[in-house]
């Protein structure tokens, strides 16, 4: 993968200097080249049925969770855990609420006194502390969600894994998208009024890839809409979502969504009859009046894939992509009481599109940034602290998200978007 990457890149050099030279009369032929995979982010999923009971007793996996099943975020993992477990065989031990700090370490240290062999964690910030324990434990693999580093730090039984979420947010904008379209039709607002809001924990690119695949596909079905954002500043706080959310309703967002863990937002929705698009999970018995439908990653693919390999002795990927194609990405039942009419058969019409690829989420001639298309941009890719943008993103006319690595690194502001907090 390196020599197709080098090689790309080395064609890339030589066609900007013909461009720079502009000396000849010959156009330089069009170079497209295909996306890569340079850091092994390879989705294949594992099938669980070879598993052998041998194979399988030797086997006890760890989990250290930020939170309780008390967050949605959490609990979406928690039951892909179980899940995952139950479905290959295997033993497990779990530890919650373990905050984000030395706290990680201690709990991965405890996991392998207790016999595990594989550890997974599932919030950001524990990836440092796994990464300790990873560099002190070499015969135990440590597995983290929405980590950045594991392709570059160097360590054989440290992994990253996360999902393309993004499509799962473009077809809940798809659908908020849809809402606004009837509110206009209805009369209930006008063209200029269809304005969503969204509530983000932190200005991360996870987030910001997030909320801009959510406006990209709600502009798709409706395009005068436009977005504010408003942050946290915490993954979890329901009194905190609560308060983002009366804040975008008096600014006059009249359909919502989110990137935080609580039903803080939700159920202030339901109260004041605001629609909105979830996360990780079914609103529908709290709010049946107003939740639309969610998005979320499906981890028991992965997990799958985690343990399987354990067992028969094989490699794990150091950086591991789940897709809508393999059921990583999945929405929950559209509810009929709160969504435009059509929306169950849009979200099928466009998950068919993004699958066979004819719609790219990120593709650069839906959006703008400072009114100006997007032909080229430096992400962060090479995650080492100093956010320092050094891989070209822009490939074929869409930024390529999730392939150079697992996590996101789309964090551009986009046209359309308003940051309230700025």
């Amino acid at each position: 993968m390196k020599k197709i990457l080098a090689l790309v890149l080395a064609v890339v050099m030589c066609l900007a200097l013909v461009a720079c030279g502009a000396k000849t009369e010959t156009a330089a032929p069009e170079v497209t080249p295909e996306p890569t995979f340079p850091f092994d982010n390879d989705s294949t999923p594992f099938d669980v049925s070879t598993l052998t009971a041998e194979e399988v007793k030797p086997i006890k996996v760890g989990f250290i969770f930020l939170h309780d099943e008390t967050s949605t975020y959490d609990l979406n993992f928690m039951n892909a855990a179980f899940q995952a477990c139950e479905n290959t065989g295997v033993d497990y031990i779990v530890k919650t609420n373990i905050p984000e700090g030395q706290e990680c370490y201690d709990a991965a240290a405890e996991l392998v006194d207790a016999g595990c062999n594989i550890i997974f964690a599932d919030s950001f910030g524990h990836e440092s502390f796994m990464i300790q324990a990873a560099k002190e434990f070499p015969d135990v693999e440590f597995c983290h969600a929405t980590g950045t580093q594991a392709h570059s730090a160097g360590l054989p039984n440290f992994h990253n894994a996360f999902a393309t979420i993004y499509e799962g947010r473009y077809l809940g904008g798809v659908a908020a998208g849809l809402k606004l379209n009837q509110m206009i039709e209805e009369g209930q607002i006008t063209a200029d009024q269809a304005k969503l809001g969204y509530i983000g924990a932190y200005p991360y690119a996870e987030v910001k890839s997030g909320y801009t695949s959510f406006f990209l596909g709600a502009r798709s079905v409706c395009p005068s809409a436009t977005m504010e954002v408003t942050f946290t500043n915490s993954w979890f706080s329901p009194d905190l979502e609560k308060e983002a959310a009366i804040k975008l309703i008096n600014n006059g967002c009249v359909v919502l969504s989110e990137h935080a863990d609580s039903m803080g937002a939700p159920t202030e929705c339901e109260s004041k009859g605001i629609p909105f698009v979830f996360y990780n999970g079914s609103a529908v018995k709290d709010c049946p009046n107003t939740f639309i439908c969610a998005s979320r990653i499906n981890w028991v693919p992965f997990m799958e894939v985690m343990i399987g390999r354990v067992a028969k002795g094989q490699d794990l990927n150091k950086d591991w992509t789940g897709t809508l194609a393999i059921n990583s990405v999945e929405m929950t039942d559209v509810n009929t009481n709160a969504a435009a009419p059509g929306t169950a058969e849009k979200l099928a019409e466009v998950a068919a599109g993004l699958i066979d690829g004819s719609i790219k989420v990120f593709d650069t001639s839906t959006f703008t940034v400072g009114g100006k298309a997007l032909d080229s941009y430096l992400a962060d890719v090479n995650d080492l602290g100093t956010f320092t943008p050094d891989t070209e993103s822009i490939v074929n006319g869409e930024f390529a998200e999730s392939v150079f690595r697992s996590a996101p690194t789309f964090d551009i502001d986009i046209d359309g978007i308003t940051n309230i907090d700025a």
